[in-house]
């Protein structure tokens, strides 16, 4: 029984088909230290508000969660639990703890470590975008609607022992408790940080943040007590913040950096692709990744279905395939091609300028309009966002680009009204775990459009919520297509409200050093985008 809930064999067929450089089975080593460049610098590592591809693996590398994946597969193990038991019915969920699992803090964990931190996720206080995550668990509306600050599904018999009561079945409620999201802390550290814990941050994970300089390096060490043997390998990893992507690429080549984690800049591409160690440094590999322009609902002229469809049409999303080289393929829905769920029938909005024209003057916008285009400062999204930014121009709109740091555009979006339009890129969506779900609730859903949330089209549609709940209470393994075909009726069933362009399906190439050892997907890892545990150095 429990295997079934473990397992998505579907998707991990088509992960098994994907293109993946793949090298030497290496025999990992113990110690060494690495460095990884990024452009922007970390604007968290605070488990229950951090929610970009960056820190993403950071946090995860900090903290402990009842669930974890092998290295480099969607395959969900036990991790802080030690085993767990799921009731037929699907409502109860109770796990065992391991046994003597401190936080760097020195402190042990304990099972209402784990209530509370997952009540301070769901706390509209924290301002945190993955409450949605926990809406199966009995009490999550009045947590969330702020007239409870408890979790009454969540309940701790004894120190060593967690029962989750739900108030449905949910079929991903196993990966919900694998997310960052989830991540366990303690409530003395968090209160001692008085609102910074995101700098000042306490796990039980394989990693312990020992100095961060802002704007410059965050340094993380091996923790001596994490509970798993040999894990991590590298004793040390040094992020340096503030590279231009271009030279952490030279430096990459030189020796001086190990990971160059903003990736190989598509001008330099197949220059690096077709060098002598073009094959040893660059990792290329499909992804559940889907890149989109947001257009905020509650925002003039956005609130319009016309002038949304107008916008898919004017977009010409094969010219931004070739900004990228030919490392993506153009989306016509919120899933990707990986996924399942994924509707291969699906055609969406062709590309067609004189329908999107047409579709504006309905609108009584025949002259178009004035708008401003968020868009991340890396290259090449600027180039893209311009690229945008002339196709709106061809139809009569006049896009102001904002190229800004990750952090900026991400607090635009989670600001009611703010930010019209944002072009994903450098941040697009990378599933969190391999289910349809992931892709709809955070970024679609009714819950993700809240402050802070990445919903950053603010919208909201209560009936497809209720599908969505729907298709994630067929949590027996025996309905397990029909919950798939459910969830892709969903995806396709949002395009009609157009509150998305969904523009590329993009392929992750990540420039690593000679010296760094260990297949490619873990470096292209599907629950940690780089995984920080497994990596390790050969020499």
């Amino acid at each position: 029984m429990f295997k079934r809930f473990l397992r998505n064999t579907t998707l991990l067929t088509a992960l098994a088909c994907a293109p993946l450089t793949v090298f030497a089975a290496d025999t990992p080593k113990q110690g060494g230290e690495i460095v990884i460049t990024y452009k922007d610098d970390i604007a968290t590592l605070d488990p229950a508000i951090g929610y970009d591809w960056v820190n993403w693996s950071m946090i995860k590398s900090l903290y402990s969660r009842l669930m974890d994946y092998t290295p480099g597969t969607p395959d969900l193990v036990p991790s802080l639990a030690e085993s767990f038991e799921v009731a037929p019915d699907g409502l109860s969920y109770t796990f065992k703890l391991r046994k003597g699992v401190k936080f760097s803090n020195g402190r042990e964990v304990v099972a209402s470590d784990v209530k509370y931190s997952i009540e301070r996720a769901v706390d509209p206080k924290t301002q945190g975008p993955g409450a949605g995550f926990f809406g199966a668990i009995k009490g999550f509306d009045a947590v969330s609607g702020g007239t409870s600050t408890t979790l009454e599904g969540i309940e701790t018999p004894d120190d060593g022992t967690v029962v989750f009561k739900l108030s449905r079945p949910d079929a991903t409620f196993l990966h919900v408790l694998a997310i960052n999201f989830a991540s366990v802390v303690p409530k003395e550290a968090v209160e001692a940080a008085a609102g910074d814990f995101g700098k000042k941050p306490v796990g039980s994970g394989p990693f312990i943040l020992k100095d961060w300089t802002i704007g410059q390096s965050l340094t993380f060490e091996r923790n001596p007590d994490f509970y798993l043997k040999d894990v991590p390998h590298i004793d040390k990893f040094t992020v340096e913040v503030g590279q231009e992507p271009l030279v952490a690429l030279l430096r990459l080549q030189k020796g001086e950096v190990d990971i160059a984690g903003d990736g190989i800049p598509p001008a330099k591409f197949l220059e690096v692709k077709n060098s002598p160690e073009g094959a040893s440094i660059i990792v290329d590999g499909e992804q559940l990744h889907t890149g989109y322009i947001t257009l905020n609902t509650k925002v003039k002229p956005f609130d319009d279905l016309k002038v949304r469809q107008a916008i898919n049409m004017a977009i010409n999303k094969e010219r931004i395939t070739r900004i990228l080289n030919g490392r993506a393929t153009a989306a016509n829905q919120p899933l990707p091609p990986l996924m399942p769920g994924y509707d291969k029938a699906f055609t969406g909005y062709a590309y067609d300028v004189e329908k999107a024209k047409a579709l504006l003057a309905e609108a009584g916008l025949a002259d178009g309009f004035e708008t401003v285009l968020y868009s991340t400062n890396t290259d090449p999204q600027p180039r893209i966002a311009q690229a945008i930014q002339q196709d709106l121009a061809a139809v009569g709109v006049k896009a102001e680009v904002r190229a800004l740091a990750q952090a900026n555009v991400i607090a635009a979006g989670g600001t009611e009204g703010e930010a019209p339009m944002i072009w994903s890129g450098g941040m697009a969506w990378i599933a969190d775990f391999p289910d349809a779900s992931n892709f709809y609730g955070p970024i679609l859903g009714c819950a993700g459009a809240i402050p802070g949330g990445w919903n950053w089209s603010w919208y909201c549609n209560k009936e497809l919520d209720a599908r969505a709940i729907a298709a994630d209470s067929m949590s027996d393994p025996a309905k397990a297509a029909e919950r798939t075909a459910a969830w892709g009726k969903i995806f396709t069933d949002i395009m009609a409200d157009a509150p998305w362009v969904p523009l590329i399906n993009e392929r992750r190439v990540v420039a690593k050093s000679l010296r760094m050892g260990g297949e490619g997907n873990i470096y292209i890892d599907p629950t940690r985008v780089i995984n920080y545990d497994a990596i390790f150095v050969k020499q």
